[in-house]
C-alpha cells in the first residue's frame, strides 16, 4: 500500500482555501444573525446552569 504525506503547505492551503470559501458564500446577514443566535444560546445556557446548581444546592439541604 501506498501512503500519502500531506505537508503544512498543502494543509494550510486546503483549509485557508475552504474557508475562504465558506467566507464568500455566506452573507453578512447570515453571519450577524448567527452570532446573535450563539450569544443568546450562551446567556441561556449559563442562566440554566445557575438555577440547576441553586436547584440541587436546594435539595441536598
Amino acid at each position: 500500500m501506498e501512503q500519502h504525506y500531506f505537508d503544512n503547505t498543502t494543509k494550510a492551503g486546503t483549509g485557508t482555501g475552504t474557508l475562504l470559501t465558506i467566507f464568500v458564500n455566506i452573507h453578512s446577514a447570515d453571519l450577524l444573525k448567527t452570532a446573535i443566535l450563539a450569544a443568546i444560546g450562551a446567556v441561556v445556557s449559563f442562566c440554566v446552569s445557575i438555577l440547576l446548581k441553586a436547584f440541587i444546592k436546594r435539595i441536598n439541604k
